[in-house]
């Protein structure tokens, strides 16, 4: 059975156009779209478009982080997908934050709050059977893993680790040693936004040798699916950059400041 595996930090909902001269402080405060002679910057709700590429993704398993938390029901239901939410940090004031980020969601920022969220389509979308939340870090910003057991027997792990090298280390370690502990003999996809690349550490060495994921997406991506207990079909590879770009008045609206990684794997008894 092969299984298709994507991941992608959703950057609050919101958009982020290749030109910076876009990203003005009077889209920001006035809500005003901004263009060029290919993008707009645009100040609102992207619920949709954000739903509109995942649905029309190949994927069984998405790993979203920086997902606002108000969408999660939202892109289970669209994508027709199971869910399983784990919440990161700033989520002090929900639901007034969630208003907020509706109306405004460049001003606001990542203080609407964020999620790791997994949503599982397809093989084992019967699940997951199980499903926990490990916090990683408490302080200077909650990092947490959300983990889910498939129907299947597949185990799923989705993490965004700190923007510090050092911390981001240790977050994804302990990330590793618990989805393995818990996952036991079963086959493991972990995934997310790890702020590490590979070309300025030695820990995905140590993560193939030790608990034998593999393998990272390039030397300088810092977002990353790993697999341990299946064959690596499509190795992880992130999108170009149009792929998640949509029309919007007559120009093209870039989503997240991240591009979507996606890889394919296939269960070792086929």
């Amino acid at each position: 059975m092969e299984i298709g595996a994507i991941t992608w930090n959703l950057f609050h909902g919101r958009d982020f156009p290749p030109d910076p001269a876009l990203r003005t402080w009077r889209s920001r405060l006035r809500r005003i779209t901004e263009r060029n002679a290919t993008h707009v910057q645009v100040n609102r709700e992207l619920f949709r478009e954000f739903a509109q590429v995942l649905c029309a993704a190949d994927w069984d398993v998405a790993l979203l982080q920086e997902c606002p938390p108000r969408w999660s029901a939202g892109l289970a239901a669209t994508c027709e997908a199971k869910a399983q939410r784990s919440l990161t940090s700033r989520n002090w004031f929900r639901p007034v934050s969630g208003i907020l980020g509706h109306w405004n969601p460049d001003l606001l920022g990542s203080w609407e709050g964020g999620s790791n969220l997994i949503l599982i389509r397809g093989p084992g979308a019967g699940g997951p059977l199980d499903h926990r939340d490990l916090v990683l870090r408490r302080r200077p910003e909650r990092r947490t893993m959300a983990f889910a057991r498939l129907a299947s027997g597949l185990c799923v792990a989705n993490l965004h680790a700190s923007t510090s090298p050092p911390l981001a280390t240790a977050e994804v370690r302990h990330a590793v040693e618990a989805a393995v502990a818990w996952a036991g003999e079963s086959p493991v996809i972990l995934g997310g936004d790890f702020n590490l690349r590979p070309r300025q550490t030695q820990l995905f060495e140590e993560l193939a040798r030790q608990f034998g994921l593999s393998a990272p997406t390039g030397p300088d991506a810092i977002d990353h699916i790993l697999g341990r207990g299946l064959e690596i079909v499509d190795p992880p590879e992130a999108w170009p950059p149009e792929a998640r770009e949509l029309p919007c008045e007559g120009l093209r609206v870039r989503l997240s400041d991240h591009a979507p990684v996606e890889a394919r794997f296939a269960t070792r008894d086929g």
